[in-house]
């Protein structure tokens, strides 16, 4: 009887360490997708606007400047994203992009509005 106690308890023990292993993978919701735009801001943008600076000298007026040629720029070796088409965040919004940045005055700033697509609220994530 002693025996098949411990058993109980040794088995209790494993299933609630189980538990609180895998819980957070299960419970991430929003905080998953707030970290989506991260990637998205740190490489493919920001190596796409790198590269336009190479090319043409200059930061673009646009992030639609990377994917379509603008009719003044004659250095233009786009399109810079592939596929040839702006990401979005993962909440289906565009990036909010301003050159020159009020935020980084000598470079551009780079944001993404968050789950509730309001620029100024709380769950914005940008590169400054």
């Amino acid at each position: 009887m002693r025996h098949s106690i411990i058993s109980c308890i040794a088995i209790l023990a494993i299933f609630g360490l189980l538990v609180a292993l895998v819980w957070p993978w299960f419970n991430r919701g929003d905080k998953a997708r707030i970290g989506g735009p991260v990637p998205d801001i740190r490489y493919a943008i920001y190596t796409a606007l790198g590269q336009y600076v190479v090319d043409v000298g200059h930061f673009p007026k646009s992030l639609h400047d990377l994917v379509q040629k603008p009719n003044d720029e004659f250095k233009w070796h786009g399109p810079y994203f592939d596929p040839p088409k702006v990401p979005i965040d993962p909440w289906g919004h565009e990036y909010i992009y301003a050159f020159p940045g009020k935020h980084n005055p000598g470079s551009y700033d780079l944001m993404s509005a968050g789950p509730d697509g309001k620029k100024g609220t709380e769950d914005d994530i940008g590169n400054w």
